[in-house]
C-alpha cells in the first residue's frame, strides 16, 4: 500500500479504521545500483517523495530492516537513494528489488476531507439510498483521477468501477467505515 492521498468533498470528520491500519507503508522499490558510492535507483510509490530526506529512517524488505537515509534525490520519476552505512555498489547490491517502507505513524496528518489510500480500502460502499454496493477493495491510479474497485463478497464476479470525483463520491466516513456514492448513469 502506498501513502497516496485522496481529497473528498465531505464536510464530516473522519478518523482511522483502527485495527485495519497497516504498520508499514511502501513508499518505493529499490532497483539497480548507481555509481561507485552505494547509491540505488528507487521507483517512487509515494505522492510525498520530498519527505525522504537525509536522516529519515526507512525500513527495507520483508524483515523491515531499519536504515537511515544519507541522501535522496529525485531524478525524473525515480529517486536516487543512499543509506548511511552503504558506501559501495557491493554493499548496496543486497538491497536490489526490496520494497522501502515507512511506519504508518510517521505519516503527517492530512487536512480534513483528505485520506490516504489505506484509509479507504475496506470501506463499505453504498449509494445515496443506502443500498450496499460492496466493499472498496482496490484503488487504481489513472492520470486524471483515481478509480475505486468495489466488489460484493457474496458475488465473486461482481465488480463496480467508481471514479473518485466529487460528483460521484458524496461522503467518506472512515470512522463508521462507509462511503456514500452516486453511481453514474450511462445512456
Amino acid at each position: 500500500m502506498s501513502d497516496r492521498k485522496y481529497q473528498s468533498n465531505s464536510k464530516k470528520q473522519s478518523g482511522s479504521l483502527g485495527n485495519s491500519e497497516p504498520e508499514f507503508l511502501a513508499v518505493g522499490k529499490i532497483g539497480r545500483t548507481h555509481g561507485l558510492r552505494g547509491e540505488l535507483w528507487m521507483n517512487i510509490y509515494t505522492d510525498f517523495p520530498e519527505r525522504l530526506t537525509s536522516g529519515k529512517t526507512v525500513f527495507l524488505g520483508r524483515q523491515h530492516e531499519e536504515k537511515v537515509i544519507a541522501s535522496f534525490k529525485i531524478s525524473n520519476v525515480r529517486g536516487l537513494i543512499n543509506f548511511e552505512d552503504t558506501h559501495t555498489p557491493e554493499e548496496a547490491n543486497k538491497y536490489k528489488n526490496m520494497l522501502v517502507y515507512i511506519q504508518q505513524d510517521a505519516l503527517p496528518e492530512l487536512p480534513e476531507g483528505e485520506y490516504y489510500h489505506h484509509n479507504l480500502i475496506g470501506l463499505k460502499v453504498q449509494d445515496e439510498n443506502q443500498k450496499i454496493l460492496g466493499f472498496l477493495t482496490e484503488i487504481i491510479s489513472t492520470g486524471a483521477n483515481d478509480v475505486y474497485v468495489v466488489r460484493d463478497p457474496a458475488d465473486e464476479n461482481s465488480e463496480i468501477l467508481i471514479p473518485a470525483i466529487p460528483d460521484v463520491i458524496l461522503d467518506v466516513n472512515v470512522q463508521t467505515g462507509v462511503m456514500v456514492v452516486k453511481p453514474q448513469e450511462w445512456a
